[in-house]
């Protein structure tokens, strides 16, 4: 996406990044659902005129990733490469995603920084060798306690997460001195309340480093896909420590240190709640070990729920995004899931649910409103929007609308990261817009030829449009296509220039919409749904 002119060249640049997915398989909802939440926030931001900086990438190291190629009959790096070219960037450019960067942990960028931080902690003495022996997942990649253990009725141990069993590994290692950093971690959690969001997310946190850390064993020996360790090539680098340095090395960690100082630390982490320990505790400890800066915000997502259980690959759940935005086109898609999800939240998944609020608010509420207003400046003023000659109660409840859809869409999606309230604020202000023409009854002041009538039906277009107007601004970062689609309807593309430069925090100023502009009527924007066809 291309910056506006306004950005600040030289200021820190708001730096939102998604988790880097594995690639042992092709992406779902739950993948979609987090990378579309931080392409809204950073297209917010750029709307604010900020300089931004979105990254997203695949991890492709690590055991999981070397069985799912060796079950394939391929090489690790070559099943990485077809999932990155044929599955995971194809997606994201289907979903209209607007990421600065792609990052992948094969790539000579990362693997060298990587190693040259593990280095660094390992001659400062923040690394020592080690034995361990413990229960793991591998579909987490991660060394679990026995406590997090859930008990199959066989008694088996299972992952809590993947609901399969852990494996009890055995092996010579490499320590990271986590245990240390407790104190440190809970003391910048109490200078920084918002560093995790949500709230629960916040308690979990702050629960379990009260209850002491354990050293993190940051090598693994008893495979070879990874990141060789710089001092002793038995082992490779635990691929959570190569994993999280992509937040570092894909900004010029090592490499490019203007970009880094521009642009590192990440403003905001978004991940999903299932690793949340990673971002929460091994991350700030691994930057505080190296004197960095640590990240803004961390901020957990909830689980997609399908029948009750987590959307995922390995439990047969994740529907493919192309399955939905087939049906119901692609910014109903980025709208459906922020509008019906509280962020932070589990939430559940269902074709009805979907179906039935894209008729009511995008097709009934939004879109008809968009063709209706079209439609009367085409019958009555030949498709020139007339000017507003003497706002009334009516209008200037309309203005006060604005403004407050304006102020609290800002907040809300901007800071706070609650998309849910801050597209409810713009479609309240939508159906407050219905409610203002349904009472002025524009078809009925059109039969009053006169010249105070001709004054009122103008008025009453001239709101309506200029309503429209401000609301593919504030639509934009949610659906680009869509709010594009009107902004050009409306004639603000000629009048006004491009939509991506109005700044969305001034899209309450009142009267932006030049009277004279060409208002056409042009395609539905979200045409009425046809029966999905059935297997």
């Amino acid at each position: 996406m291309a910056a506006t002119g306004s950005e600040k060249q030289g200021a820190k640049a708001f730096y939102v990044t998604t988790p880097i997915y594995y690639v042992n398989d092709a992406p779902h909802l739950g993948h979609a659902y987090t990378t579309v939440a931080g392409d809204v926030l950073t297209r917010w931001h750029r709307q604010r005129g900020e300089k931004v900086w979105y990254l997203t990438g695949t991890d492709e190291h690590g055991q999981k990733i070397m069985r799912t190629a060796e079950a394939n009959n391929v090489t690790p790096q070559a099943w990485c490469d077809k999932l990155v070219e044929e599955a995971w960037k194809p997606l994201w450019e289907h979903l209209n995603i607007a990421n600065d960067d792609f990052i992948r942990t094969t790539q000579k960028r990362h693997t060298d920084r990587v190693q040259e931080f593990v280095q660094d902690l390992y001659d400062k003495g923040e690394v020592y060798k080690g034995g361990y022996e413990g229960p793991y997942c591998v579909g987490c990649e991660e060394f679990k306690l026995p406590g997090d253990l859930i008990e199959a009725e066989d008694g088996t141990k299972l992952c809590p997460v993947h609901k399969k069993p852990v494996e009890i590994l055995k092996e010579e290692n490499y320590f990271f001195k986590l245990s240390e950093y407790g104190p440190k971690l809970l003391e910048f959690y109490e200078s920084n309340p918002g560093f995790i969001q949500p709230e629960s997310a916040r308690n979990e946190v702050l629960n379990f480093v009260k209850q002491g850390l354990e050293d993190l064993s940051i090598s693994r020996s008893t495979f070879d896909w990874g990141i060789p360790v710089p001092w002793d090539d038995k082992h490779v680098i635990y691929v959570w420590i190569d994993a999280l340095l992509n937040y570092a090395t894909a900004v010029g960690y090592g490499a490019d240190q203007a970009k880094f100082d521009e642009t590192f630390p990440a403003n905001v982490h978004l991940i999903g709640k299932d690793i949340l320990r990673f971002h929460a505790i091994i991350w700030p400890a691994m930057l505080m070990a190296q004197g960095l800066p640590v990240p803004g915000r961390v901020a957990a997502n909830g689980w997609l729920m399908v029948g009750g259980e987590k959307m995922s690959k390995s439990n047969l759940t994740g529907i493919k995004p192309q399955d939905l935005t087939s049906h119901f086109g692609v910014d109903a898609y980025r709208w459906y899931f922020l509008r019906a999800i509280a962020f932070g939240q589990d939430g559940s998944f269902s074709w009805e649910d979907f179906t039935a609020r894209y008729t009511s608010e995008l097709a009934n509420d939004y879109g008809n409103l968009a063709s209706r207003v079209a439609a009367m400046v085409g019958k009555y003023f030949d498709g020139a929007l007339p000017a507003s000659t003497a706002d009334g109660d009516a209008e200037n409840a309309i203005h006060e609308g604005l403004a407050k859809a304006v102020a609290t869409a800002d907040a809300k999606i901007g800071e706070e990261l609650d998309f849910q309230a801050g597209i409810l604020a713009i479609f309240d202000f939508v159906k407050q817009v219905n409610g203002y023409i349904t009472e002025q009854e524009p078809w009925k002041v059109a039969k009053d030829e006169s010249e105070e009538g001709r004054a009122r039906l103008a008025t009453i277009l001239y709101t309506a449009a200029e309503s429209l107007r401000a609301v593919a601004v504030l639509l934009n970062a949610i659906m680009p296509e869509t709010s594009q689609a009107l902004w050009d309807s409306l004639g603000a593309e000629e009048s006004l220039g491009a939509l991506s430069a109005q700044p969305v925090q001034s899209s309450a100023t009142w009267g932006q919409l030049p009277a004279g502009a060409t208002v056409t009527k042009g395609a539905v924007l979200f045409p009425r749904l046809e029966e999905p066809k059935k297997d």
